[in-house]
């Protein structure tokens, strides 16, 4: 990782309008959950039903879209990359970088309000608070290196982030079983359920599978954005 990279990053990333963007909706998750508990006071399973649905399902994935992308998108975009690739610095520490500073975003925009959110609707003893952040924490990870790849890959990774986030995970992964199997939001589940009171989460995916294709998912397409990273070229339609 280069300290220098992730620096410039983390100063575009946070000091532009992404951070506003992240901030809006982490108050409005944190919002929600007033209101719900306010209307109907402590309720485990809503809780959960909210926190799965809305945080994990809606919110988390679309933190992933924007951070994922954000890190290095914008570059790619505007051509400035090719002062980055014109350093001696090796293109897969590069994308580590800028993911470390994707992780670090997700942290501070998506895992504290879901676990704030948690706390507010059912308090600590359920456990609900703790392994939706523990999960909102994975599946941001996933998303970010999923995402970020896109970004290296594409410059259109917004749209196609979103079909995914909105057709695979939220449509798809929601309702046909066989493609359970292959959600990060299942996974992500998976971790909720096994930290939660027995009942209160429930996923289609087996912990232990859950964390070798939540692994296996990041992992690979962090060493693939810089795989590609290596071949772009510093001219023309870079």
């Amino acid at each position: 990782m280069n300290a220098t990279v992730a620096r410039l990053t983390g100063k575009a990333l946070f000091g532009g309008r992404r951070a506003l963007l992240l901030l809006t909706l982490s108050v409005i998750l944190v919002a929600l959950a007033v209101l719900l508990r306010l209307s109907i006071g402590v309720d485990h399973q809503v809780s959960a039903d909210f926190l799965g649905a809305v945080a994990l399902g809606t919110m988390v994935p679309l933190f992933g879209l924007i951070v994922g992308t954000g890190v290095i998108g914008p570059e790619i975009d505007d051509g400035s990359i090719i002062y980055l690739l014109a350093k001696p610095v090796p293109r897969p520490s590069i994308v580590l970088s800028k993911l470390a500073v994707a992780v670090v975003a997700t942290i501070v925009f998506a895992t504290v309000p879901t676990f704030l959110a948690g706390v507010i609707m059912s308090g600590l003893s359920s456990g609900v608070a703790l392994g939706f952040a523990v999960a909102a924490l994975v599946a941001s990870l996933a998303y970010s290196a999923i995402f970020l790849l896109l970004a290296v890959v594409t410059r259109h990774a917004v749209v196609y982030g979103l079909a995914y986030a909105l057709i695979w995970e939220s449509l798809i992964g929601g309702f046909v079983p066989g493609a359970r199997t292959l959600s990060v939001q299942q996974w992500a589940l998976s971790v909720a359920e096994r930290i939660a009171e027995p009942g209160l989460v429930s996923s289609d995916v087996r912990l232990a599978v859950a964390g070798v294709l939540l692994a296996a998912v990041t992992i690979l397409a962090t060493w693939y954005a810089g795989q590609r990273l290596r071949v772009l070229k510093l001219a023309g339609e870079e």
